[in-house]
């Protein structure tokens, strides 16, 4: 299982990138996918923007067989709770958004079926697994809008994760993975969109459209900085 952005690196976007894709429109969208991280003796502590959230959380539960002690939300545009087969402790709703709060021990593969079942809700979920402790805000991510001038330099701060996995490093950085310290940016370029034919519906028309353009990808590794780009048709 490999992150969006290595995906797109590795020229293997699937239909999880493109439904992640379909919030894009047209323009560039400047500080998504925001990583920061630093080497300590056995393990490394990363940062991230909300996009990381989802492939955490699969990640480290994927690892793990029995019952995990979490706390946060899954945010969705339905009550999950009906369909979730673990304790939801109550339902916030605002804007049509709803979010089942999740405040009790957990089996981990009742959260990876959910996850099977519903790729797009967004699993805000903190928890700590063996060496592996992993803290997310438990809020609804802001959408994507694309970039005007004046904007503040954009916070990494809201997923933190502490690891010894080393195939994480590796998928995150997957161009510099020794480091000591490392800070990722990238900007989401798209430049057309390629909208079906015969479809009206204008949900299932986004859903459905082409997106084409590239990520441009900014690394600052141990003081050096290199950019790499990707082209992508999602």
């Amino acid at each position: 299982m490999e992150s969006t952005v290595n995906k797109i690196f590795l020229g293997k976007a699937d239909s999880a990138v493109h439904d992640e894709f379909v919030k894009f429109s047209r323009g560039v969208f400047p500080d998504r996918y925001l990583i920061e991280a630093k080497k300590q003796k056995d393990k490394w502590v990363i940062k991230t923007g909300n996009e990381f959230a989802n492939f955490f959380v699969r990640k480290l539960l994927e690892k793990h067989l029995g019952k995990v002690q979490m706390k946060g939300v899954i945010v969705a545009t339905f009550d999950v709770s009906k369909e979730a087969k673990f304790e939801i402790s109550n339902i916030k709703q605002f804007m049509g958004i709803k979010q089942a709060v999740v405040d009790s021990a957990v089996e981990s593969k009742q959260v990876i079926e959910l996850m099977d079942k519903f790729p797009k809700a967004f699993y805000a979920l903190s928890f700590s697994i063996g060496n592996d402790e992993l803290k997310i805000k438990p809020k609804a991510p802001k959408s994507a809008k694309p970039s005007t001038k004046g904007e503040s330099e954009a916070k990494i701060d809201f997923c933190s994760l502490k690891t010894g996995d080393e195939n994480i490093i590796k998928d995150l950085f997957f161009d510099f993975p020794n480091f000591d310290k490392i800070s990722v940016s990238h900007a989401v370029q798209i430049d057309s969109i390629e909208i079906p034919k015969g479809v009206e519906n204008p949900v299932e028309m986004r859903e459905k459209s082409i997106r084409k353009g590239k990520i441009i990808r900014k690394i600052i590794v141990d003081g050096k900085e290199a950019k790499k780009e990707a082209s992508f048709e999602i």
